[in-house]
């Protein structure tokens, strides 16, 4: 599959988005999977809560593991960090040389990204070396309105 991106593309950035794109097309298919065997078709609601099943819950689902960390940025209340030290999807990928910044594990960021955007929740999600690998969650202005809406009415 990267193999198959990098043929067609010019750039790593291109590279990026086509296995991001594929990851999207799985993402889409596994949200439905999980929240039927999980949580009996009870969808989270809240941003936190839909976070930390994705850390936990779609997580193991994929990759027999929770990820690391889950951080809130301190530079932008829209930003999220879903942190994972060794991506499985990175560990049997040897990189080109001319290709060093390529992070492969966009593939599981198009998953994330997919899952959210399913459950409502707009945002882009990007994969970056940091400490292994950081998914940053980038949320739309209206999502973050929208929750503090639902915590402003619950107070």
């Amino acid at each position: 599959m990267v193999l198959y991106a990098q043929n067609r593309s010019e750039t790593v950035t291109d590279i990026h988005d086509k296995i991001s794109s594929y990851g999207k097309q799985v993402g889409l298919r596994m949200f439905d999977i999980i929240v039927l065997r999980e949580k009996g078709y009870k969808r989270e609601t809240k941003l936190l809560g839909m976070l930390m099943f994705i850390k936990s819950t779609v997580w193991k689902n994929l990759f027999g593991k929770e990820a690391d960390k889950l951080e809130r940025s301190n530079d932008d209340h829209c930003t999220y960090l879903l942190i994972e030290k060794d991506p499985l999807v990175n560990t049997y990928i040897s990189m080109p040389r001319d290709k060093g910044v390529l992070n492969c594990a966009a593939f599981a960021a198009g998953i994330v990204e997919a899952i959210l955007e399913s459950a409502s929740f707009k945002c882009k999600v990007t994969a970056h070396w940091h400490n292994g690998t950081a998914y940053v969650i980038q949320f739309d202005e209206s999502v973050i309105a929208r929750e503090n809406a639902l915590l402003d009415s619950n107070r």
